[in-house]
């Protein structure tokens, strides 16, 4: 991974993470959303549980998506090579 690659997914994380914590959404609650949703998961689904809008920090994983595709923008990152990167690993 490169180092422009590496800040997205953290700053993706560190803003979903911020979010869901001052909303008060529990990890066992977001947990037990994304184990069911990997259970359901067909083979080559790329979808990222957060993307679901019945998963319960929806709004938050959006917003986080937003300013990391605001941010990658800046950098001048392509945004569909390196989603397509992400979601190799």
């Amino acid at each position: 991974m490169n180092p422009e690659h590496e800040f997205l997914v953290v700053l993706h994380e560190l803003v979903e993470w911020f979010l869901i914590e001052r909303k008060g959404i529990s990890i066992e609650t977001i947990d037990k959303f994304d184990i069911a949703f990997e259970n359901r998961r067909e083979q080559g689904n790329t979808d990222e549980p957060g993307d679901d809008p019945n998963a319960p920090y929806y709004d938050e994983h959006q917003f986080a998506t937003l300013m990391e595709q605001l941010m990658a923008d800046k950098l001048g990152v392509n945004w569909s090579r390196y989603d397509e990167h992400v979601n190799s690993l």
